[in-house]
């Protein structure tokens, strides 16, 4: 007689090649939760690392290749692949949830109209069908229809401007249907000034304004299938590019209007540890305004890093995901969250290998990430570009889990690469040594934002340790090393430098008194380092 447990794992284990009979002991029984709501079952060994699980996913579904995959488990990303499941506390019965990062490939489109037409559109999958529109508008020479007139159908079903192609054309190549209809559009995006002294800089105006004309045009935000959280592509006047990118507070991962439908936080804990749910958008301004040019305070100057222009606004739209709708009143139900500029790119750091970028490209992020203590810096969100000189231009994104208030998921891509391990030059010391912790703190206070004291004590920690690095000569590598765990129950040496300031002061102690034990310990084990 066969068991339930024999039915659920049989084509699994015929999938992955192995007998239910030799690994039976030492195995365990997880569902894998796609974000369409799927549940599937898996079975993996006790040894298994987070590699191999993904590897495992990958075999019973080709289209889940490895480096698209996010694995969450309780609130937590599986990020580290050579940890194993286990000390995630992944156990028999435990539900992982799947989440996949995007597709590049083009999309081969025929759309066919009511005369019986044909024409073929090569779109990018991550592009929707408002931006179909656009394109086929622009044909008009060939007969077609203005976009208002436009009504796109597929197997019968009507689509609205907001789906996104990828995940409406599976097969690559589709037939979609093109008739009549008329739109009425109801919006709302304005800037969200906490502090009504301080001037939006006129690169933020500009953003915001092309961005309210291309809602004004009727192209509507276009949801990205593609993250944790819900991000809206803002398009400009004509649809055919993208000004800015939205992603509101109550959207973020673990938040109550969470699109891939994560568990909600039950403790109010982040993705990352030591981030809050709904202070994504707030990190990703911070991180803006703290990306000081070289120049010194920001005007029109781009900053260090690169960190794209991010505003906070107030925004509404029916595309936005509300599970329990929406009334008419625009101002009522509109969404606070990060407005971030649109650059544009060739692709992302994951998409091709290291070697080719310059040094002083990685140096500038990895003298950010150390800064602000980013938890959640991987290839997908460095995106790549030309300069002026057609040199590639790295471009930093989604800083949502920067400045966390302790040092647990410090997680820096860049530690792999080659270019980690060369000397900073002069110009970025220069740059180092001007930094003042105390000033950043106050510029963040002056735009609105009251800083938690453990967040202000993170980022006095590791602008302490970054100077105190670069004093020793230290390289990219050996500072960033210091910040990232190992394994993921094995504290990094900047954990234990914290909790052996902890130890040697006196519960009372004032927060300078405690910085200074963490000045002193830090000192130690960096010099030891350099022994």
């Amino acid at each position: 007689e066969m068991s339930v447990a024999d039915v659920a794992l049989t084509p699994i284990q015929r999938g992955l090649g192995f007998s239910f009979a030799h690994y039976s002991v030492k195995s365990i029984l997880v569902f894998l939760r796609i974000s369409d709501s799927t549940t599937m079952p898996m079975l993996i060994l006790d040894s298994d690392s987070i590699a191999d699980l993904k590897l495992k996913i990958q075999t019973v579904c080709n289209e889940f290749r490895v480096t698209r995959q996010r694995l969450v488990f309780c609130g937590r990303e599986l990020a580290r692949n050579a940890s194993r499941a286990r000390d995630y506390g992944v156990t028999d019965n435990s539900v992982l949830h799947l989440l996949l990062k995007k597709l590049c490939d083009p999309l081969l489109v025929t759309v066919v109209t009511a005369c019986g037409k044909a024409f073929d559109f090569h779109v990018d999958r991550r592009r929707d069908v408002g931006y179909l529109k656009k394109r086929i508008s622009k044909e008009g020479n060939k007969g077609f229809l203005d976009v208002d007139d436009q009504e796109i159908f597929f197997r019968g079903e009507r689509l609205d401007d907001n789906r996104v192609l990828g995940g409406i054309c599976g097969d690559g190549n589709s037939v979609i249907h093109l008739l009549l209809k008329k739109t009425v559009k109801d919006f709302l995006l304005e800037p969200l000034l906490l502090n009504p002294a301080v001037k939006l800089p006129q690169a933020i105006d500009d953003m915001i304004g092309r961005t309210v004309d291309g809602l004004n045009k009727g192209n509507p935000p276009v949801r990205s299938a593609e993250g944790t959280g819900g991000t809206y592509l803002m398009q400009d006047s004509t649809g055919l590019s993208y000004v800015s990118v939205f992603k509101p507070m109550d959207e973020e991962p673990m938040a109550v209007n969470n699109p891939q439908q994560l568990p909600l936080s039950s403790d109010g804990q982040g993705l990352k540890r030591g981030t809050r749910v709904g202070e994504g958008a707030i990190r990703e301004v911070a991180a803006y305004l703290l990306d000081h040019p070289k120049s010194g305070p920001r005007s029109q100057v781009k900053g260090f890093a690169g960190v794209p222009p991010t505003a906070m606004v107030r925004s509404f739209h029916k595309v936005y995901n509300n599970p329990k709708g929406v009334g008419s009143c625009c101002t009522k139900d509109a969404k606070v969250g990060s407005l971030q500029m649109f650059m544009k790119n060739d692709g992302s750091c994951e998409d091709i290998g290291p070697g080719s970028f310059p040094v002083e490209q990685v140096h500038k992020i990895s003298v950010f990430d150390i800064r602000m203590a980013n938890a959640d810096r991987h290839a997908g969100n460095i995106l790549t570009g030309k300069g002026e000189d057609s040199r590639t231009v790295l471009i930093p994104i989604d800083h949502g889990y920067c400045l966390p208030e302790n040092f647990e998921d410090c997680t820096f891509e860049w530690l792999y690469w080659p270019q980690a391990k060369v000397p900073f030059s002069e110009d970025t010391l220069d740059y180092i040594d001007s930094l003042d912790t105390e000033q950043d703190i106050t510029l963040l206070q002056l735009n609105g934002w009251d800083v938690p004291e453990a967040v202000a004590r993170t980022l006095r920690i590791s602008t302490m340790l970054l100077k105190k690095g670069v004093e020793r000569n230290l390289t990219p590598y050996q500072i960033g090393s210091m910040m990232c765990r190992e394994t993921v129950n094995k504290d990094s040496a900047i954990e234990e430098i914290v909790r052996e300031a902890h130890n040697s002061v006196l519960p009372a102690s004032s927060e300078a008194t405690f910085l200074e034990a963490v000045s002193m310990a830090m000192e130690r084990r960096l010099d030891e380092l350099i022994k």
